[in-house]
């Protein structure tokens, strides 16, 4: 349990696809505008993630190791085809606003990258909490990103207006906004790790017997 629990977070906190390991960037900029886009793009990548997670780790020890990336984007491209006929079906308006975005997650180095480094090395369990913990994170990185640029750019939060009079900051719903706002964030992530690392050196010292 402890292990599935670290699989977990660590595609939250450590980990994070989008702060931590800087993966998956084409999206994250482009359907961050507004949370409930942010918010669909994470909900359809957690669902490949985990899903592909499963299966791969499920057949790892069937694929010849010469074809595994192109059995791995066949896996991955069909639950993409999943999400992408369930959103035509049931969120037609959220399909609109995400474009091409969703039929590209079958080549998201994020989902591809968990499949390499983690699905066909690890056993079933261990793949669906590293892919549950990986779409979280980047769940959580698009909502936090979008809700800065759409309470910024717009003045609204989900649509609603927040503060009557407020003047919008046009450019953080355009280009220059995404990337200025991705780099704030990630220089604060890097800062607060480099705080704590720093807070953890007097122990490990003293661990290792240092004075």
């Amino acid at each position: 349990m402890k292990r599935l629990f670290k699989e977990f977070t660590k595609g939250i906190i450590i980990e994070n696809p989008t702060f931590g390991l800087v993966l998956g960037l084409c999206p994250t900029l482009a359907v961050s505008t507004s949370v409930r886009n942010a918010l669909g793009m994470g909900l359809a990548a957690t669902f490949v993630l985990i899903c592909s997670n499963i299966i791969i780790s499920s057949v790892r020890r069937v694929i010849p190791n010469q074809i595994r990336i192109p059995c791995f984007i066949v896996i991955i491209a069909t639950f993409v085809t999943i999400v992408e006929m369930l959103m035509k079906a049931y969120f037609p308006a959220l399909n609109v606003s995400l474009g091409i975005f969703v039929p590209l997650i079958v080549v998201n180095c994020i989902v591809l990258g968990r499949a390499e480094a983690f699905a066909c090395k690890n056993p079933v369990l261990p793949s669906l909490f590293d892919g549950l913990g990986m779409g979280v994170g980047f769940t959580l990185a698009l909502i936090i990103i979008a809700s800065i640029r759409e309470v910024l750019g717009a003045g609204k939060f989900l649509g609603f207006h927040l503060i009557k009079g407020f003047e919008p900051i046009g450019v953080m719903v355009l280009a220059p906004g995404a990337l200025l706002t991705l780099g704030f964030l990630i220089g604060l992530v890097n800062y607060l790790n480099g705080k704590k690392v720093t807070r953890n050196r007097p122990s490990e010292a003293r661990e290792n017997g240092c004075k």
